[in-house]
């Protein structure tokens, strides 16, 4: 507990001046930021375009590769298809078609 009184109390004088500089700080205005906005905007701007012609080069090369194309896969008999009549008819279930 002591020990907290007497950091507590460094701490005090600390704040109070004790290696302080005699500079004040150094103040930003809206004019020196302004410099700063810029140059990022006009940054990030090039590197936007840079972004968007990489990915248009690289979208009309993996376009014009083409694509393989494989040879059909063999007929298993679980892919037969029915080629029977419904039992419901051609017309449909739910639908009556007047002839």
């Amino acid at each position: 507990m002591a020990f907290a009184g007497v950091r507590s109390s460094l701490l005090r004088a600390g704040l109070r001046g004790g290696s302080r500089s005699s500079a004040p700080p150094k103040r930003t205005f809206s004019s020196s930021a302004h410099h700063d906005d810029a140059y990022e905007t006009a940054k990030w701007e090039k590197i936007t375009y840079l972004g968007i012609a990489t990915c248009t080069i690289l979208a009309i090369y993996n376009l014009s590769k083409g694509h393989p194309h494989y040879e059909e896969p063999p007929a298993y008999p679980y892919l037969h298809i029915r080629n029977k009549e419904f039992p419901w008819g051609p017309d449909g279930l739910f639908e009556n078609k007047h002839h």
